[in-house]
């Protein structure tokens, strides 16, 4: 088996959605694999001209190619069947080509309604904190026991230790790094781990991973309830607009703030990233800003300013120089091209 891998680096939206759709069209996949979440990420893909949010479904689906959501999700099974409805009006063939896996946890109505409550967190109210709390309680209600659910149920041994041992599998995730249950800032975290170590919950053997493409932005957003954006910020308020920064799932407004490249280095490491790819370089072009944090520490202003884009790209290649295994930047523009 070879599987490479697609992580978030920061704090979600980077773009991972728009990777791994270029990664099927050239990749030679068997499966893509969703690791993580549930229908709390939108992953925005332009396919052929179209724009399509997905929440639960891979994107291997966009290219015919088989596309399971893994046993580390959570799905909403009203969400589920919304999203093929919406693909299939769309024109793109699902049938045959979407799976669950049968250990897969099931979102439930009381999960919505009490996530629906949350004031301190700024989750999405999709349910997904209950739904992962009560799986770790041992009161989940798995997908093999929920019968609308039973023709798109595969069991993962089966499929990639006894049918197709072979199989060159793409593992897409959600949230990112900043967000992870253990390693974001808790707790304005998600309810499920991030990294690319949980991919080997979903039965991928460490063995198989080859390439683990971490994808960033030339800035960082975030949604949810912590202050993350500086108060009467002139720059950050235009990089908002032009990034067009409003949530693929819930559509509030991204707050923003400027690059920090030692957050970016350690989740870089953590992830066991060997190609690093940065979006959006074209919202700093326009708004020509060049600035990035070189210290974790925001309040302590470790700001750097650059007047090119040169001495920008310069900067974050430097960062990683210490990186001794082989490494690749790809600086990216918004919101298709790679």
């Amino acid at each position: 088996m070879i599987a490479d891998v697609v992580v978030g680096l920061q704090y979600g939206d980077e773009g991972k959605g728009k990777v791994t759709h270029h990664l099927c069209r050239s990749g030679g996949y068997t499966h893509v694999l969703r690791f993580n979440g549930g229908c709390n990420a939108g992953h925005t893909i332009f396919h052929e001209g179209r724009k399509f949010i997905t929440h639960h479904i891979p994107a291997g689906v966009f290219f015919g190619i088989k596309s399971i959501i893994g046993n580390g999700c959570v799905l909403d099974p009203v969400q589920f069947f919304r999203e093929l409805t919406e693909l299939q009006e769309g024109g793109i063939r699902t049938e045959g080509k979407i799976f669950i896996a049968n250990n897969c946890h099931v979102i439930t109505d009381s999960h919505k309604e009490e996530d629906g409550k949350d004031t301190t967190i700024g989750t999405t109210k999709r349910g997904n904190g209950p739904a992962y709390r009560d799986k770790y309680d041992r009161k989940g209600l798995l997908a093999k026991e929920v019968p609308e659910l039973k023709p798109y149920l595969i069991d993962l041994y089966d499929e990639f230790y006894v049918k197709d041992p072979d199989a060159k599998v793409l593992c897409e995730g959600a949230q990112a790094f900043g967000l992870d249950i253990d390693w974001g800032d808790y707790p304005y975290v998600t309810s499920s781990h991030c990294l690319t170590s949980s991919v080997f919950l979903n039965g991928i053997p460490h063995t198989a991973i080859r390439d683990v493409w971490g994808v960033a932005k030339a800035y960082e957003t975030y949604v949810g309830a912590k202050k993350f954006q500086p108060d009467n910020n002139i720059m950050l308020d235009k990089i908002q607009q032009v990034g067009q920064e409003f949530g693929a799932t819930t559509g509030r407004v991204r707050q923003c703030n400027w690059l920090n490249l030692s957050f970016l280095k350690r989740s870089v490491l953590m992830n066991s990233v060997n190609k690093l790819v940065i979006n959006k370089l074209d919202v700093l072009k326009e708004t020509e800003t060049w600035n990035v944090i070189n210290k974790d520490d925001r309040d302590k202003n470790f700001y750097e300013f650059f007047s090119k884009e040169i001495d920008f790209k310069e900067r974050i290649i430097k960062e990683f120089d210490s990186i001794q295994t082989p490494f690749e930047i790809i600086f990216s523009q918004s919101p298709e091209q790679i």
